[in-house]
């Protein structure tokens, strides 16, 4: 809808309030319900909207190390302005019209630590070069028959999954929950999230979704509200969902793997085919490929952006290590498909289900885009084996103050993204870690408590 008919919408149907939210730099949805007189009359210039959602983090404690905002700056409101091709109503909450937004305007981003303004910068690029990126992303997570209540009052141990044993892609377990993950699918396609499928995972009450392919911008809008969407769903049936990379040290992982392929501007045809490639892969596609391995140490965090996504990162629990490629290879960093000209793609499977979704397509879209300027060569073969193992060229850095230190100091992550970005997600990176060294863990208790 365009901005006429978006007011006769609500007048037609006696709206009186609007939810919009927008990404902070977590990838958690900030928002708020308001007026509709005040939505109308802010279609222009944007919402005020204190700028303090970018100088903290996600438990809303204060950065230190960050120039964006702070006590220094006096935390002043920016405008954030809401983007009307999002509009949808909310099924499970009245039918509430809902709208995203972000800080950009027509000149283009005006906040540096916006995620969803830096992706439309770099959707734009690829645009401009002569390419639709068709993207879409998958995720993992687990639910508990648990209440943020309960939870505080166990000191999140002894959860109670939402079912019991490992039960992947079983038809039997999810008959359980019927309503649950009913409303999932059906609520989500309402909500202008359709699922491409629905699943269990291997683990206790364990979920697994695809969701449709779709231009990279709609997309990441997409995945964003998918995993806010299925939490409160969740509440709906006292069940709480989450997407942590590795709740339990003897679970897999929770994966967020993203597939991508480029297109002509038309999208009749699939520029990452080549019938006469033994793995129906274009020259284009290998320079893609290539751009995302060779900028991949580089910008680590933007798809492992927590202390905890690198539990998860671990030889043989279904994630990668190494630096590699492969066709059909689920232990390599990329993994190529072609089971037909219009499912060519690539899928980048180091995201976990705990990435900021605007970031890491950014991330994957902007790598690519490198390798098809520079024109680089697919010099590193693909992994036939396992890719655990193979470690040529490299593997992924162990933890996020190394993959942090190396962005924050890499001139190629400032090519990609720009200086500004840069350096305040890497201080919110060093920030994290620094929030992570000084706590103390259970594991310290158990071991050290008695015996030390």
């Amino acid at each position: 809808m365009n901005e006429d008919q978006i007011k006769t919408y609500l007048k037609e149907n006696d709206i009186t309030k609007i939810k919009f939210a927008f990404a902070d730099i977590d990838g958690v949805l900030r928002g708020k319900v308001i007026h509709h007189k005040k939505f109308i009359d802010g279609l222009k210039q944007g919402y005020g909207f204190c700028d303090v959602v970018f100088g903290w983090d996600s438990s809303d404690a204060c950065y230190d190390n960050v120039q964006l905002t702070g006590w220094h700056t006096g935390y002043p409101d920016r405008p954030c302005r809401v983007d009307l091709s999002t509009f949808r109503t909310i099924p499970w909450n009245e039918n509430t019209p809902f709208f995203l937004g972000d800080f950009s305007n027509d000149e283009g981003e005006d906040l540096p630590a916006c995620s969803r303004s830096l992706l439309k910068r770099i959707a734009k690029q690829c645009e401009t070069m002569g390419y639709h990126p068709e993207f879409a992303q998958e995720f993992e997570w687990f639910n508990f028959r648990e209440t943020p209540e309960s939870l505080q009052d166990k000191g999140f141990a002894n959860m109670e999954n939402l079912t019991p044993g490992m039960f992947g892609y079983s038809i039997l377990r999810t008959s359980l929950e019927d309503d649950f993950y009913n409303d999932l699918f059906n609520l989500l396609y309402e909500f202008n999230v359709p699922l491409e499928g629905l699943h269990t995972e291997t683990g206790p009450g364990v979920y697994e979704a695809a969701i449709m392919h779709d231009h990279v911008l709609a997309a990441a809008d997409k995945a964003v509200l998918f995993k806010t969407a299925v939490k409160e769903i969740a509440y709906k049936h006292g069940i709480m969902a989450t997407f942590m990379a590795k709740w339990n040290e003897n679970l897999p992982g929770c994966s967020g793997h993203i597939h991508q392929s480029l297109w002509n501007k038309d999208q009749t045809k699939n520029l990452f085919y080549n019938a006469a490639d033994e793995n129906d892969m274009s020259d284009l596609h290998k320079q893609y490929l290539a751009g995302q391995l060779y900028c991949l140490p580089h910008i680590l965090p933007m798809y492992a952006p927590t202390v905890n996504s690198y539990k998860r990162l671990v030889e043989g629990a279904w994630a990668p290590t190494t630096i590699t490629w492969g066709v059909d290879n689920r232990t390599t960093a990329l993994r190529v498909l072609h089971p037909s000209e219009a499912y060519t793609r690539l899928e980048t499977r180091i995201p976990g289900s705990d990435t900021n979704p605007y970031l890491a397509m950014a991330a994957a879209l902007a790598s690519g885009l490198y390798g098809i300027e520079n024109k680089l060569e697919l010099k590193i073969t693909a992994t036939t084996g396992n890719g655990y193992q193979d470690k040529r060229n490299g593997s992924l850095a162990p933890n996020l103050l190394e993959a942090a230190t190396m962005m924050k100091n890499s001139p190629l992550a400032k090519e990609l993204f720009g200086e500004a970005f840069v350096d305040h997600f890497t201080n919110t990176r060093l920030w994290e870690w620094r929030q992570f060294g000084k706590s103390v863990t259970d594991w310290e208790l158990k071991r050290y408590f008695e015996i030390i």
